[in-house]
């Protein structure tokens, strides 16, 4: 006769966590290539500026929305753009972190594959301040805008000719942008609440944050935007190291105590021509 505990066993298949030690390293890793990574391409200034006349001028004759409207809004009043500021320098890290952790712990298949998309988009991210420096629109003259976090605060850069912690010339592309994006994303297709869409919120609130406070143009979203895009095609849930996919799937199984809890198990692949 079979013990009632073997019901309690890992399922074959089940997805296991990866090494914490390990995984604590990549992501550590991941958040100081992104900080001090762009760091290697400062030195552009002038060409920066040059490209910054160029994207706005861009941004015109394709018709976009003006940065200045989204900055005239949040300029309704002290508070709302003290909040966007504040937003802009302390949401950004803690959000992604507390994703991936939650990911981790939850969803080790899902936690795989975000971090993979995140390292992708990372890398490709801190090819262009090479190739294309670029400053932001509250250092361009011509735009009319407010560096609305020198002037009403909490500011995460000071002087760029003295600021020695990040590359205020590598606003293409937005990571801001792609990370709050790839949040959002992670966590729908990782949940199944009917309440999953507002995660969404969060890209669409950055979106306005970063263009509002002028740290951004809208072409810096939309970059981030693409080289997520191609990096989410490339890199699927459930993605094996050696390439092939086999799809995510919730599972109830049994406890002893007659409860069914869900586990996230690889679905089985199904020969051609068989039936589902």
């Amino acid at each position: 006769m079979r013990s009632q505990s073997k019901g309690a066993e890992p399922e074959p298949g089940a997805i296991a966590r990866p090494p914490l030690v390990r995984e604590f390293l990549l992501v550590a890793g991941l958040f100081l290539v992104y900080k001090f990574g762009r760091q290697l391409a400062t030195g552009h200034t002038a060409e920066a500026l040059h490209n910054a006349h160029r994207i706005w001028d861009l941004e015109r004759t394709l018709h976009l929305p003006s940065e200045v409207g989204v900055q005239s809004a949040l300029l309704h009043g002290d508070t709302l753009v003290h909040v966007a500021n504040t937003y802009y320098a302390t949401v950004h890290f803690p959000a992604t972190l507390a994703f991936l952790v939650w990911l981790y712990l939850r969803r080790p298949a899902h936690y795989r594959w975000a971090r993979r998309v995140l390292a992708a988009v990372t890398a490709a991210a801190l090819v262009l301040p090479f190739t294309f420096p670029l400053a932001p629109p509250r250092m361009l003259a011509a735009t009319g805008l407010v560096d609305t976090a020198r002037v009403y605060g909490p500011s995460v850069y000071g002087p760029p000719a003295r600021d020695h912690l990040s590359n205020q010339f590598a606003a293409m592309p937005s990571l801001h942008f792609g990370w709050a994006l790839m949040v959002a994303i992670g966590l729908i297709v990782a949940t199944g609440s009917r309440w999953r869409w507002l995660w969404l919120l969060h890209p669409a609130i950055t979106l306005l944050v970063i263009v509002g406070t002028a740290n951004h143009y809208w072409l810096d979203s939309v970059v981030a935007a693409a080289m997520l895009g191609v990096a989410l095609a490339l890199i699927r849930p459930g993605t094996s190291t050696g390439g092939t996919s086999a799809p995510l799937r919730p599972r109830r199984t049994a406890t002893p105590a007659g409860r069914g809890t869900r586990t996230l198990v690889p679905e089985a692949p199904v020969p051609a021509g068989a039936a589902r």
